[in-house]
């Protein structure tokens, strides 16, 4: 029968046994695949005849546990349970802490959680970061030998290296609402004087503004709902009265509303892009979910663009695909002095998928055998930028 792990005790009324902001953070966000690996492999006590390094550890004030002086490169797996009276994030590392191998984001107080992996012959330590600040590390455990599948290890992420990369998408967001602004108003007076066909030409530049800014993942808030809501959801669906934004402007537009009819939409449409542009220095981007967005952007639009779903008569949602790719590519852009020393290849994987995915949607109405390599190139793509939010998540304390 095995060991029932215990309840972890109630945590509300001492702050410092709670996991900080950044184990938070870093549980919503997903877990390095490392950790992911090891949680699946729950590797034996013997791979090919050799005892696998590592074992039950516990850790406490005192100490980050006892791991194996020494052992055979190749497989390691440790149970970790926290004694100690707060949260606690184990990380194994080389002796340096330079480059980290695995890690448990937080274990609560009585938990016990799996840490395990590959590793390649050298020295390692264990490294434990408590919630309340305490930071203690194990005595060196030396692997030799020869082994297949090491991990490469990761360079850990400072939570203010991140600065610079939201600060410089900050600045290309402000730069580029006043063109969004500009297009909404010649979208309105378009309508204003009743040129219906003018306005079916300048809606799409006008929207493919707001879609480079890449407000698929929440950048906007409650702006986005207002600007580019569908109308999935709405009790009147297309007809609902409180349907506003790109959206509900380009039904109007190619469903033969009158010139009457839309201007109250296009008003609304300058106005809240006004609102907008007047709230964003009160907006926060958090740091965390900016290599989120690097992902998000595009697997927002394999769901309503590539599919059509977000097509309400103008027939355009490859266009929007387009901007969406620009959006990612400047996020991509800001994020790649944290990319490349961490994973130049992937850096490398990561553009060249943009390149070819921009080149597929090229054509205007691309045929089916492009179209299908559009699908391809796309998911492709995502697998790659699926990668970079654990890449680039914070781990000042590893």
């Amino acid at each position: 029968m095995g060991e029932a792990t215990p309840n972890p005790p109630s945590t509300a009324a001492d702050p410092q046994r709670r996991p900080p902001p950044r184990l938070r953070l870093r549980a919503r966000a997903g877990v390095l695949a490392l950790v992911l690996a090891a949680t699946a492999a729950g590797a034996g006590p013997a791979v090919a005849g050799h005892r696998v390094p590592g074992g039950r550890i516990g850790v406490d004030a005192a100490g980050c546990g006892s791991p194996p002086a020494r052992g055979p490169a190749g497989p390691v797996s440790f149970r970790v349970t926290d004694r100690a009276p707060n949260f606690v994030a184990v990380y194994l590392t080389d002796p340096s802490g330079r480059k980290v191998y695995a890690e448990i984001p937080w274990i609560a107080p009585a938990g016990t959680q799996p840490l395990s992996t590959t590793l390649a012959a050298g020295r390692y330590t264990l490294r434990c970061v408590f919630s309340d600040g305490a930071v203690r590390v194990s005595h060196p455990m030396a692997l030799s030998g020869r082994t297949t599948g090491a991990v490469a290890g990761y360079r850990p992420l400072p939570d203010l290296a991140m600065t610079a990369p939201v600060t410089a998408y900050r600045a290309w967001l402000k730069a580029a609402l006043p063109r969004l602004a500009e297009g909404a108003r010649a979208l309105d007076a378009d309508v204003a004087r009743g040129d219906l066909a003018a306005a079916r030409r300048d809606w799409l530049p006008a929207h493919l503004d707001y879609e480079r800014l890449g407000a698929a993942y929440n950048s906007f808030g409650d702006f986005d709902a207002a600007l580019d809501g569908t109308a999935d959801g709405l009790p009147g669906a297309v007809h609902d009265p409180d349907w506003t934004g790109f959206h509900a402007i380009e039904y109007g537009l190619w469903h033969g509303r009158t010139a009457g009819a839309l201007r109250p939409l296009t008003r609304r449409l300058v106005d809240d892009v006004r609102k907008l542009t007047a709230d964003f220095p009160s907006e926060e981007i958090d740091p965390g979910d900016l290599p989120l967005r690097a992902h998000e952007i595009l697997e927002n639009a394999l769901q309503f663009q590539l599919t059509g779903a977000a097509d309400y008569g103008s027939g355009t949602t490859l266009a929007t695909l387009g901007a969406n790719v620009e959006g990612t590519a400047e996020v991509v852009s800001v994020l790649a002095p944290l990319i490349a020393p961490r994973d130049p290849a992937l850096l490398r994987a990561i553009r060249g998928g943009l390149a070819q995915v921009t080149a597929d949607l090229r054509p205007p109405r691309p045929d089916a055998a492009r179209r299908a390599r559009l699908d391809g190139d796309l998911g492709a793509l995502l697998e790659q930028l699926s990668s970079v939010p654990d890449l680039l998540a914070p781990r000042t304390s590893a």
